[in-house]
């Protein structure tokens, strides 16, 4: 079983970057997925999640700037992240649920 994050990066405040997380070795299509990220010394949030059925949620603090979108057939989810703010700045990870994999994490620096 493998989650693995890309697209992770140093963006200017006001940029914006597309993660993916791309699955293997489990039924995706079955699954919720989610974003969660960590900054330091904070705990780790969630941030965005699509259920099985495309619906979709948000953290308060993204709503109208990120979107999650998933693609079964590439067995994949995206967060295509818009409008970056400094406080966006974390470590990302994309968790299947309920299978309960993680990805490794993917960096996201919002920095001028």
């Amino acid at each position: 079983v493998q989650l693995v994050e890309s697209g992770g990066g140093l963006v200017q405040p006001g940029g914006s970057l597309r993660l993916a997380c791309a699955a293997s070795g489990f039924a995706f299509s079955r699954d919720t997925m989610r974003w969660y990220r960590q900054a330091p010394g904070k705990e780790r949030e969630l941030v965005a999640s699509v259920t099985t059925i495309d619906f979709t949620t948000y953290a308060d603090s993204v709503k109208g700037r990120f979107t999650i979108f998933r693609d079964n057939a590439k067995s994949t989810v995206f967060l295509q992240m818009n409008s970056l703010k400094p406080e966006d700045t974390a470590v990302y990870y994309c968790n299947a649920w309920p299978s309960g994999y993680w990805g490794q994490g993917t960096q996201v620096t919002v920095s001028s």
